[in-house]
C-alpha cells in the first residue's frame, strides 16, 4: 500500500517489511483527521513476525499464522512492549535525516523518514521529522524468528509511502547492545572444531572437513526454542569448492541430508540414493521434535570408495543411509554440518584407521 486511513491501531496496516542486516528506509507523509489532536493522530510502527508477513491482532495462537508481536512504536517515541527483552529510546532534538521533500511529498504535511535494521537479536529503528530524530533499540527474544514492521496509526491519513532497501549489510557494531547476547552455544563443550548456532536455513555451517577415505562425526544437536518443524535440526552437507568451505568459489553441493531423513539433492553432477527407515522404537514425529529440543547426541559414519560416498546414522528410531555417486570428476570432497534453527556443539572428527 502507498496510502491508508487509520481510525485506530490495526484498523488498516501495510504489509510487513522484512527487517534484516540491510538497512531499510521508509518515507511517508501523514496528516491528522479533522478535529483530532496531535497526540491522538500519529502513525505507529508494528514490529512483529508471522508466517505470511502480515499483521493479525488476536491471532497469536493460530498455528496457520504464528503471529508474534514484538512491540509497537508511536511516532512520538512511545514504545509498547509485548515480546521483547528490553527497549531503549533516545530523542535527538534539532537532528534529522529527513532532508528536503521528494516528488509527491507535499511540504505542507508532516513528513517522516524511518530507518530500520537488525543484527541478530537487536533491532534499531529511527524516526525523523523536520525537527528531531527518535531512535529506538529493541532487544528481541531470540535470533531465530523473522522481524517485520508494518505501518498503522490512529485518526490519521498516511500516504506517499515509499520503501528502499540497501544492498550493503551492517556489521555487529552498528547497533549498540542493550542486553546480553542470545546464544545457545556459548559455554557449551567445544570439540575438534568450533560450535555453530544456525538461526536460519543453512545460515551457518562448520568449516569444510575433507572426506578422505572416510570419517565418523560425533556431535550434540539441539533444536532452538523457536523450532517447530521436523527439519529444524542438523544437516550434513556433501560438497566441493575451491577453498573447501561452503561459501567458497566453485561451490557445488552434492547432497544436503537432514537428520529427519529428508534430502536436498543436487543436479546432473551427482546421483543420490537416500533411504529412511522408521524402526520399532520410533515414537512419532512430535516426540522426535521434542527430544531434539531437549538436545541429543548424533553419530554419522561416512565412507568413501573412489567417487562414491556413503553415510549412515540412526537417531530416535530413524535410520538413515545415503549413497552419493559424484559424476563431475572432482576429487576434493568435503562435508560440513549445518542445519536450520539448531545449535551444534561438541563436534568430534574421528578418522578411519
Amino acid at each position: 500500500k502507498t496510502h491508508l486511513r487509520c481510525e485506530k491501531i490495526y484498523y488498516d496496516c501495510t504489509e510487513g517489511v522484512a527487517i534484516t542486516k540491510n538497512m531499510t528506509e521508509i518515507r511517508l507523509c501523514s496528516h491528522p483527521d479533522n478535529g483530532a489532536a496531535y497526540e491522538e493522530s500519529l502513525p505507529s510502527l508494528i514490529v512483529f513476525d508471522s508466517l505470511d508477513g502480515g499483521v493479525h491482532p488476536g491471532e497469536e495462537e493460530n498455528r496457520n499464522l504464528l503471529y508474534f508481536e514484538y512491540a509497537r512504536i508511536r511516532f512520538d517515541g512511545k514504545v509498547e512492549e509485548h515480546n521483547i527483552r528490553k527497549s531503549e529510546v533516545t530523542v535527538n532534538e534539532n537532528e534529522t535525516s529527513l532532508g528536503s521533500a521528494r516528488m509527491g511529498e507535499p511540504e505542507s504535511e508532516q513528513r517522516y523518514v524511518i530507518e530500520a535494521v537488525r543484527y541478530r537479536d537487536h533491532m534499531l529503528v529511527s524516526i525523523s521529522d523536520e525537527n528531531r530524530t527518535i531512535k529506538v533499540i529493541l532487544a528481541l527474544p531470540d535470533t531465530s524468528r523473522f522481524a517485520y514492521i508494518s505501518i498503522g496509526g490512529e485518526k490519521c491519513f498516511i500516504h506517499s509511502i515509499h520503501v528502499d532497501k540497501s544492498d550493503a549489510e551492517i556489521g555487529p557494531d552498528v547497533i549498540p547492545r542493550i542486553t546480553e547476547e542470545i546464544s545457545f552455544i556459548k559455554g557449551r563443550p567445544v570439540g575438534d572444531i568450533p560450535n555453530i548456532q544456525v538461526d536460519s536455513w543453512c545460515g551457518e555451517a562448520t568449516e569444510g572437513i575433507p572426506v578422505g577415505d572416510g570419517l565418523t562425526l560425533k556431535f550434540h544437536g539441539m533444536s532452538l526454542p523457536a523450532a517447530r518443524l521436523v527439519w529444524h535440526c542438523p544437516y550434513i552437507s556433501v560438497f566441493s569448492s575451491a577453498n573447501g568451505q561452503r561459501d567458497g568459489a566453485k561451490f557445488r553441493e552434492y547432497l544436503l541430508l537432514r537428520m529427519n531423513g529428508e534430502d536436498w539433492s543436487s543436479d546432473e553432477h551427482v546421483e543420490n540414493d537416500v533411504r529412511m527407515e522408521q524402526r520399532d522404537d520410533f515414537e512419532g514425529w512430535n516426540v522426535w521434535k521434542e527430544k531434539n529440543k531437549e538436545g541429543m547426541d548424533y553419530t554419522v559414519e561416512i565412507r568413501r570408495e573412489e567417487n562414491t560416498i556413503t553415510m549412515r546414522t540412526e537417531n530416535l528410531g530413524i535410520a538413515l543411509s545415503s549413497t552419493t555417486t559424484i559424476l563431475d570428476g572432482r576429487e576434493d570432497i568435503y562435508v560440513a554440518i549445518t542445519g536450520d534453527l539448531c545449535a551444534v556443539t561438541d563436534i568430534h572428527i574421528l578418522r578411519n584407521e
